[in-house]
């Protein structure tokens, strides 16, 4: 009866907005969109909307888990990353729904349905394709890292002219390259989506990593649990697209809770690891002691997934350890030690990836009031 009733309240929320339609009309699925944060910009008489951001609704026909999960994706995606595979199988969004849960998916603000205006949203980047092969799809043939070459999830060569790989390829998007501002855009648009939907579960990609961070953040309350899934990392730098200092907050790139206080990055006291945990990891970048803490994160339990043939392979304990450090409650889950073997960065789109979905299914499954 409850999750009847929760899932009117739901429906109902939507119903002012648009009618619920679904692409089969003898489907109970219920499919509904619907936008939320952004704001007027503009001289008088030609005002945009600018930082908007769309939202994917889908409904089962039982609602059986008492929080949605909300999708966001990574750098040169959208919400297509979750609606199937470039060989025809079935996604996770279709997926969680036939689990019991309401599916929220979103398109990053100024990238796919969230629209862009030219002069107002910062300048584009893209990612051409044979970055995708190394990085991707086809990583075992260039073995630019020590676990590449176990990567055998893909599905298909991972090269330009497979057929599997060009249609993926035809759904990257170019996006905004300044995280900074991505981040700011995310904090309040993830605000705004929490508060008309009410208590969700974050499930995020990559680049989408740090955006739920910055959501749980600014609503802590209402994130009762986080995903990651190879999120961008390590804290403080970037060392396999590119050799630089990256997110000076540890995890994010814009200001994040502490406690004590910080009011600049500066004010991390940071020390380098004087080795690394085994050959073939990279040395962490952490806190010193007395470490300050993610006040608004230390009560949102998360779950952080690493591939086995991933550059993420390399450094996503490191973005674990830090979290830890600060207080976050941190299930650091290696898919391999979980008999998930051969998976690259995409593992939504690989050959396993209902395997995987069933995995976080059995871990957001437990977080429950």
């Amino acid at each position: 009866m409850y999750f009847r009733l929760l899932a009117c309240v739901f429906l109902a929320g939507f119903l002012p907005d648009l009618a619920l339609a679904t692409d089969n009309p003898s489907s109970p699925l219920q499919r509904s969109y619907f936008y939320v944060g952004g704001h007027y910009t503009g001289e008088p008489g030609k005002e945009i909307m600018k930082g908007q951001m769309y939202v994917e609704a889908l409904f089962p026909p039982k609602i059986t888990h008492p929080h949605p999960i909300v999708l966001i994706h990574g750098a040169a995606q959208t919400a297509t990353n979750w609606m199937g595979t470039p060989d025809g199988r079935p996604g996770w969004s279709e997926y969680f729904v036939s689990k019991g849960y309401v599916v929220y998916m979103i398109d990053q603000p100024a990238r796919g349905r969230s629209a862009w205006h030219q002069g107002e949203d910062g300048n584009l980047r893209s990612f051409p394709a044979s970055a995708a092969e190394r990085f991707f799809t086809a990583t075992a043939q260039f073995g630019l890292w020590p676990q590449a070459r176990k990567h055998t999830q893909w599905p298909g060569t991972g090269r330009m002219g497979d057929r599997v790989f060009d249609a993926f390829f035809r759904t990257q998007v170019a996006f905004v390259g300044d995280e900074t501002e991505t981040q700011l855009r995310m904090r309040e648009a993830g605000a705004a989506l929490l508060d008309r939907i009410g208590p969700a579960i974050l499930l995020t990609h990559s680049q989408g990593g740090p955006l739920g961070w910055v959501i749980a953040d600014a609503r802590p309350g209402k994130v009762k649990g986080i995903v990651a899934i190879e999120p961008s990392g390590p804290p403080f730098e970037n060392i396999i697209l590119a050799a630089n200092k990256a997110r000076p907050w540890g995890v994010t790139d814009t200001e994040i809770s502490y406690d004590p206080p910080a009011h600049s990055p500066s004010e991390l006291q940071l020390s380098k690891e004087s080795a690394p945990d085994s050959t073939y990891l990279h040395a962490c970048t952490l806190q010193r002691e007395p470490a300050r803490q993610l006040k608004n994160l230390k009560g949102v339990p998360t779950l952080l997934l690493v591939a086995e043939a991933s550059y993420h392979s390399i450094y996503d304990h490191c973005t674990a350890k830090y979290l830890r450090q600060a207080g976050v409650p941190v299930d650091f889950v290696r898919l391999e030690d979980r008999g998930l073997k051969g998976n690259g960065h995409m593992v939504m789109l690989e050959k396993n990836n209902l395997e995987i979905a069933a995995l976080i299914d059995r871990w957001a499954s437990n977080q429950t009031d």
